[in-house]
């Protein structure tokens, strides 16, 4: 994980409509890393974020998830769960890894690359907060407290 006081690595990803998004253009953002759009754990956490949209809102807090989908995955992943914020798709998981959230993963017996379940809050381009191995469940809640 990436330590509070350092400065967040810049990016620019494509968003759920093919259109590119940079880190620079927030002034304050939650960065949270998933592992795969439309899954059970992923969408429990983007229904959070969403279903506490409002209250980031009000604090002037803007959300991306970033994952290693591609756009074509997160339109329709998007428009299903009518999430308010962008989905990024970081195909070769190089932001992901840059944040110390991607790399090798076992499941089911089977090895692979893949992106973690991390959380960075990050203000003027420094991280100012950072979550590692978050659970899907309450996470904007906790995310919402920890703001306050």
């Amino acid at each position: 994980m990436l330590d509070p006081g350092t400065d967040a690595p810049s990016f620019t990803l494509d968003n759920q409509h093919g259109e590119p998004v940079s880190l620079d253009e927030f002034d304050r953002v939650v960065v949270y890393f998933y592992p795969r759009a439309d899954t059970p754990g992923c969408t429990t956490e983007a229904c959070g974020f969403r279903d506490s949209w409002t209250d980031f809102e009000e604090r002037d807090v803007a959300v991306v998830g970033i994952s290693d989908d591609p756009v074509s995955d997160l339109e329709p992943f998007a428009e299903e769960y009518d999430l308010p914020f962008d989905l990024l798709s970081d195909p070769d998981g190089e932001v992901a890894a840059a944040y110390d959230s991607y790399g090798e993963k076992n499941m089911f017996g089977k090895t692979f690359d893949g992106t973690f379940r991390n959380t960075y809050v990050v203000e003027d381009g420094e991280i100012v907060a950072a979550y590692e191995g978050v659970s899907p469940e309450d996470h904007a809640e906790e995310l919402l407290d920890d703001l306050e």
